[in-house]
């Protein structure tokens, strides 16, 4: 009787908690490709689940009010772990990455960004 409960005390421990978990959000990459007018809610090109689409990013308060996020403009690359939704992604953390640690999917997305952000600039300069 004893080793019965033994083992099924061991069964238990080794399946993990009874009831389901969340989990990590997947990870996911982007580049913003307008300038954001709202910082809850940035234009980019998202590389998730091997497909690069144009989607929104839906940020909570808590990473708008970080004084590096109130900072961000068109280009950045930004690592992130993010939840699908109907209406784009929603964060759960980010990390703003230079471009050349971009998948290879959005590097070129990433290159053409910032060489159109060059040409629109660049005049200004003088």
């Amino acid at each position: 009787m004893m080793l019965r409960v033994f083992l099924t005390l061991c069964l238990l421990a080794l399946g993990g908690p009874a009831w389901p978990q969340q989990g990590d959000p997947p990870l996911v990459f982007a580049v913003v490709t307008k300038v954001p007018k709202d910082l809850a809610r940035v234009p980019a090109r998202v590389l998730a689940g091997g497909q690069v689409v144009d989607s929104v990013l839906l940020v909570p308060e808590t990473i708008i009010g970080n004084p590096i996020w109130r900072t961000l403009e068109i280009c950045h690359s930004l690592r992130l772990q993010a939840w699908k939704t109907p209406e784009g992604f929603k964060l759960d953390s980010v990390r703003v990455i230079d471009s050349s640690q971009l998948p290879m999917e959005l590097q070129g997305v990433a290159g053409d960004c910032l060489i159109r952000k060059a040409i629109e600039v660049a005049p200004l300069a003088d």
